[in-house]
């Protein structure tokens, strides 16, 4: 099919997402001309409901915070760890870093299209249901190829592309981007269930977050929503489905018996909602930008759910590319590998040391000592809450350091 129609636009965002909403929003804000371009229809399922109190830093930066807060999501004060008959609970008011003390869970159906209506009010012109189907970064400006539902093609040259499309990874894929992550393959098999949670040990404003009881590599999220309804997951490597039903809901339900902490949890629940599964979704890249382009969010990377670090990732992501685009677009010399690379790396690297330990116990050993200092705990809830860029932090500038020490402290306490 021969190409008729030729758009040129300032600015590309690919992904109608929160990285994409708010860098959209940020760089309309500054007075360019955004073109969002989304592949489906919002609102539209997404995983990842537990948001980190640094989210809403971005959110406040983009307008959108009173719009937020006026949702009726479920107010999340912090997060909650389980295993066996130890419970130990950290709160986002309570952090080194001072930053924002609550955040919210919410479904990302609701979530996600709230954040991209206020962008639009913003004045960012989105367009659903067209896809990227090619890319051209070797012109002078990028083109890119969009595919409408009719079938039709058009073409679009842009001065800058942000691809903000998630686990769709537009750009890597198009471009020979892909690199491989290195943490193990990891499943996840998730639901939502009308809960009927009515135990006393339940924090409703919580992310409970529950280890199993043998196989200290395998974990659950629960994620209580606004309307009584809440998120259960498990993930676990790949081995330890085997021999496991393939019909996802007893998988995921089989899990859990072998939990009572969290089977006594969920004991009302209705499971009223067939589960889903994704696996292999840790991902990397060669490189998060180029020339013409940035890579946001999980278009770049995705470490593991288990801190729940992606749409935090993602949205800082979103903030420090909209402020290097913002004034390159002004004419301004930038540097992309020093002033969006390399400072956002930092913190994904806090998450990813502590996604390591969580999985290789150490962190688990911190997270359930009885007698960390309340200075400790500070820090740790710190990250918890998303602030992983704060190297004043010395659980951030020195991760890999303080977190052998204390758990090294930690075990031998438990001996």
């Amino acid at each position: 099919m021969s190409i008729v129609e030729m758009e040129r636009r300032q600015v590309l965002v690919i992904g109608a997402g929160p990285s994409g909403a708010i860098a959209a929003a940020l760089l309309k804000r500054k007075g360019h001309d955004v073109l969002v371009v989304e592949r489906q229809h919002f609102p539209r399922f997404s995983i990842g409901e537990s948001l980190l109190s640094h989210c809403l830093d971005f959110v406040e930066e983009a307008g959108m915070l009173d719009a937020v807060n006026a949702a009726g999501f479920q107010l999340k004060t912090g997060a909650a760890f389980a295993w066996g008959d130890q419970y130990s609970a950290f709160d986002f008011g309570d952090t080194f870093s001072q930053g924002k003390p609550t955040t919210f869970q919410v479904l990302r159906a609701d979530f996600d299209k709230l954040l991209a209506d206020q962008a639009a009010l913003q004045g960012v012109e989105l367009r659903y249901g067209e896809a990227i189907v090619s890319a051209d970064f070797n012109l002078p400006k990028p083109q890119l190829n969009v595919l409408r539902e009719d079938g039709s093609e058009y073409r679009i040259e842009a001065d800058f592309v942000l691809d903000a499309s998630g686990y769709g990874r537009v750009l890597p894929r198009l471009l020979d981007l892909e690199a491989p992550s290195n943490f193990p393959v990891r499943q996840a098999v998730f639901t939502h269930v009308e809960d009927h949670i009515d135990s006393p040990k339940f924090d409703r404003t919580k992310i409970l977050v529950t280890t199993h009881p043998t196989q200290r590599d395998i974990w659950f999220w629960t994620i209580p929503f606004s309307n009584g309804r809440c998120s259960v997951g498990v993930v676990a490597a790949a081995e330890h489905f085997e021999g496991r039903s393939d019909d996802l809901d007893e998988c995921l339900r089989s899990f859990i018996d072998e939990t009572p902490s969290l089977a006594g949890v969920l004991n009302n629940a209705v499971w009223d909602t067939p589960a889903r599964t994704i696996g292999g979704y840790s991902a990397n890249v060669k490189t998060l930008h180029g020339p013409g382009f940035a890579l946001l969010g999980n278009a770049a990377e995705f470490l593991d759910p288990v801190f729940s670090s992606g749409v935090t990732i993602a949205m800082r992501s979103a903030s420090m590319a909209a402020g290097v685009l913002h004034r390159q677009l002004l004419g301004e010399s930038v540097d992309w590998q020093t002033e969006f690379a390399e400072p956002l790396k930092r913190g994904v690297d806090t998450f990813r040391a502590y996604v390591e330990g969580w999985y290789a116990g150490t962190f688990q050993d911190v997270i359930y000592h009885p007698g960390s200092s309340p200075d400790i705990r500070r820090m740790i809830a710190s990250i918890l809450a998303g602030y992983a860029w704060d190297e004043r932090n010395p659980f951030v500038s020195e991760a890999k350091r303080r977190l052998k020490v204390i758990s090294e402290i930690c075990a031998r306490d438990a001996t």
